[in-house]
């Protein structure tokens, strides 16, 4: 089973298992994995040595959410994930190197918006754009609208209306902030969030306009 299938084989297990709803699971591991895609093909041109970084970015990725609190004890978690990360590998030996799965749980453990606000930035050293680079492909999945509206909704209940305005205000407080609060670095993500959140505010808008209509 190649990286990608093992990867995806234990989210779906994890999901099943901690009732993930389809806001932290599946899809949103598949669209992490590719936004971390997207900006590790840009910054390995001028950062070569995150190369051999690569595996570790994106099994960070794929799993960051098997351990959200949301939805689980996080240091259960992290010991599932450390286990699992183990026991990966081919007929030429282990994906990751031994300490490698200690970076992958440096980065998912201190990657959330929550943690930066709180304790800011943790030094990774030589892992520090790995850790930015799965970061702010998490930041840049949540200009999705509907995913937040789809967590509110299994919060309260399937109520639309509710969980739209939920979704709006966690929008003007939180992710039309990213960029103001200084929490890109890397080139894709200055050079793609504006053209994101104009996007998000079209989708709000168009929302607004059904709920509205349909009342």
């Amino acid at each position: 089973m190649n990286l990608f299938s093992s990867l995806f084989h234990y989210v779906m297990a994890t999901v099943s298992k901690y009732k993930i709803d389809e806001s932290h699971s599946v899809g949103h591991a598949m669209n992490c994995l590719y936004y971390s895609n997207q900006i590790f093909e840009t910054e390995v041109k001028n950062n070569p040595h995150i190369k051999d970084q690569e595996n570790i970015i994106y099994v960070s990725a794929a799993l960051h959410d098997m351990c959200d609190k949301k939805y689980m004890d996080k240091e259960e978690g992290l010991r599932n994930i450390t286990k699992f990360i183990e026991t990966l590998g081919d007929q030429n030996g282990p994906l990751l190197r031994n300490d490698d799965k200690y970076v992958v749980k440096n980065i998912i453990s201190t990657m959330s918006y929550s943690h930066v606000k709180t304790y800011g930035f943790p030094n990774l050293g030589k892992y520090q754009t790995a850790y930015n680079i799965v970061r702010e492909a998490d930041l840049l999945c949540a200009y999705d609208f509907d995913r937040c509206m789809l967590y509110n909704m299994y919060q309260l209940d399937g109520n639309m209306e509710d969980s739209f305005h939920e979704a709006e205000n966690l929008f003007k407080i939180r992710m039309f902030k990213h960029n103001d609060d200084g929490l890109y670095f890397t080139q894709y993500s200055k050079l793609n969030y504006q053209s994101m959140e104009l996007q998000t505010q079209q989708r709000i808008e168009n929302w607004r306009k059904m709920l509205r209509n349909t009342k």
